[in-house]
């Protein structure tokens, strides 16, 4: 028997919302926290600075987020692009509009 949807699932619950809040800040506090107990091996000078890699995760998202909204208004046509169709418009005579007559 198949199951049906229900009306919620479980990430709709506020509460499994909010644990999952938790658990990414708890998940980005451990990473921050075991930084300092790695050594990494820096290459570019940069890449050895303390949370580079969050602060360039960060920059290079909210990068791609501007870019795109850019490229979405750049790329944007109006509403009537094809033209203004209503629902009362004419089929040619050389398309069979599927009525019996």
């Amino acid at each position: 028997m198949a199951r049906t949807r229900k009306d919620f699932d479980w990430f709709d619950r506020p509460g499994s919302r909010r644990l999952l809040w938790w658990l990414l800040w708890i998940a980005c506090g451990v990473t921050v926290v075991a930084e300092v107990f790695v050594r990494r091996h820096a290459y570019f000078g940069v890449d050895g600075w303390f949370a580079f890699y969050g602060l360039f995760g960060l920059i290079g998202c909210t990068a791609m987020i501007l870019l795109a909204k850019g490229l979405g208004k750049l790329v944007k046509r109006d509403e009537n692009y094809y033209g203004d169709h209503t629902e009362d418009d004419v089929v040619p005579e050389d398309i069979d509009d599927g009525h019996v007559d």
